[in-house]
């Protein structure tokens, strides 16, 4: 249950007494805030009573009678109606008091941070900027199935080549007479070395992407040349041996004698190419 307030507010006579009882409880001058919520007052008059607290106190002048007009009902009546209002206004919306800080933090003042502490946290957050997390790579695919690819088709390339150098008059030879003369050499062998392992290298610097312009280009109509070439030979071949043929015709002769100087050519200008401009690379 709570008590209704007055319609006349306290006057300020009233308060001071009040005021300074206060005061020597806390032994210090209380602040307003602490006047308005004790005394129950407002913000205007709990700064009046501040100021005369501070003043020294008056000496009680001495009793006087003197005559005092009768006043106007209709004008004090309106007086104690604004003052009442006004009283009620500052009443109902008290300021904020402010919190109470701590012994330590009335002690320690408000120093602003050094330059110590700043560089202390920014190379945290240069490094985690700087160096973010790497990201996540998948396994790599394996590599063990092409070999399985491979080994028939290099043993049928590599019968294909050899059959038709020995069509086309490539056979045993002495390459060292005079020094190793029981050393043999069958040349047949050198057609798929050249052809099929300058098709594959071609191949993977074309599709590295990590080349310059003129050597990727080379090496693509290179690899897709000599991969045709080892095709049409490996046709060629089993046409002949299907129609029972023991020898080659001319102009096939002539085609297959020319495919290691080919071979030899192309890959030595392909080596040039990849050294005459390392820094011009295309994606």
């Amino acid at each position: 249950m709570t008590t209704a307030k007055s319609a006349y507010p306290t006057p300020i006579e009233d308060l001071v007494p009040q005021a300074r009882q206060l005061a020597a409880d806390l032994g210090e001058l209380p602040s307003r805030n602490r006047l308005m919520s004790e005394l129950k007052i407002g913000a205007k008059k709990a700064n009046t009573v501040l100021n005369l607290l501070g003043e020294p106190t008056p000496e009680p002048d001495p009793v006087r009678l003197h005559l005092v007009s009768e006043p106007d009902s209709n004008d004090s009546a309106g007086q104690a109606a604004k003052l009442s209002a006004e009283d009620h206004a500052e009443e109902e919306i008290p300021e904020p008091e402010p919190a109470d800080p701590g012994p330590a933090e009335r002690d320690e003042p408000d120093t602003p941070a050094t330059d110590d502490q700043v560089e202390s946290v920014a190379p945290e957050q240069v490094s985690k900027i700087a160096s973010p997390e790497p990201p996540t790579v998948d396994k790599p695919v394996a590599r063990w199935p092409v070999l399985l690819l491979a080994l028939p088709a290099f043993v049928a390339i590599w019968s294909g080549w050899v059959g038709l150098g020995g069509l086309t008059g490539f056979g045993i030879v002495h390459p060292l007479p005079g020094i190793w003369d029981g050393f043999e050499l069958n040349t047949a062998i050198t057609l798929p070395i050249g052809v099929e392992t300058y098709a594959a290298y071609a191949l993977r610097v074309w599709l590295s992407g990590q080349v310059p312009h003129r050597a990727r280009r080379f090496a693509q109509v290179s690899a897709l040349g000599s991969l045709g070439l080892g095709a049409l030979g490996q046709v060629a071949y089993h046409l002949m041996t299907a129609a029972g043929m023991t020898a080659a015709p001319w102009w096939i002769t002539t085609l297959v004698a020319c495919l290691p100087v080919a071979v030899l050519g192309m890959g030595a200008a392909l080596t040039h190419l990849l050294h005459t401009d390392p820094t011009e690379v295309t994606p």
